[in-house]
C-alpha cells in the first residue's frame, strides 16, 4: 500500500511557514519521494494568515491537495483555531508554544515546540523558529532524513543563512524526545 502524508504548516506572514514546507519538500525529493508543494498567505503578507502544505508520497501523487493533515505544525494561535479541524484523528500537531497559548484537548499525538523562544535566545533571531519547528517535524514523524533537510537548507536559503538555519533545525530535532 502506498504511503502519503499530509502536512500543514501554519502562521503568520513573516515567520518563514512557506520556506519551512519548501525545505520540506525539497528534502523528500532528495529522499527519492514524490511531492507536492503548494503554499499561501494573505495579500499584505507579514501578519496576515500564512501556510504551506506538503505531501509526500513512496509513489505518484494523483489528488495535490491536503483534504485531512496527518500533520499539522502550528506557528500563531490563530493558525490553530484555522485548520486544527483538518488534522487526522491521532495525527501528529506541532505547536510553537511560545505563541500559541491554549490547545484544546484532542486525539491527536500534540508536540509543544518552544520554537520562538528558542530562536530568539539560541539564536538571537526569531525568524528561525521556522527551522526549529522543521526539526521537531522531522524528530516527530522521520517523514525525511535529517541529511536531505541538510542539504534541502543549503539549497533553499543564501549562503549567509546556512549556519544559522541549520543550527535551529538540529536544535528542533533535540527538542523532540521519543
Amino acid at each position: 500500500m502506498q504511503k502519503r502524508s499530509e502536512v500543514r504548516i501554519a502562521g503568520l506572514g513573516g515567520q518563514g511557514v512557506v520556506l519551512a514546507g519548501k525545505i520540506l519538500g525539497r528534502a523528500a525529493v532528495h529522499d527519492g519521494k514524490s511531492v507536492v508543494q503548494t503554499q499561501s498567505y494573505g495579500a499584505e503578507a507579514r501578519g496576515s494568515a500564512a501556510k504551506s502544505e506538503v505531501i509526500i508520497a513512496d509513489e505518484r501523487i494523483g489528488f495535490p491537495m491536503v483534504r485531512k493533515c496527518d500533520v499539522l505544525v502550528v506557528m500563531s494561535q490563530n493558525a490553530l483555531d484555522k485548520y486544527l479541524k483538518d488534522l487526522k484523528e491521532h495525527g501528529i500537531l506541532l505547536v510553537d508554544e511560545s505563541i500559541v497559548r491554549e490547545v484544546p484537548k484532542i486525539k491527536a499525538k500534540v508536540f509543544m515546540i518552544p520554537a520562538t523562544k528558542m530562536a530568539e535566545t539560541k539564536l538571537k533571531s526569531k525568524i528561525c523558529a521556522n527551522v526549529i519547528m522543521l526539526g521537531a517535524l522531522i524528530k516527530a514523524t522521520g517523514l525525511v532524513s535529517q541529511q536531505a533537510v541538510e542539504k534541502a537548507i543549503t539549497k533553499g536559503v543564501p549562503n549567509k543563512a546556512q549556519k544559522v538555519n541549520i543550527h535551529g533545525f538540529r536544535i528542533g530535532l533535540e527538542l523532540v524526545k521519543p
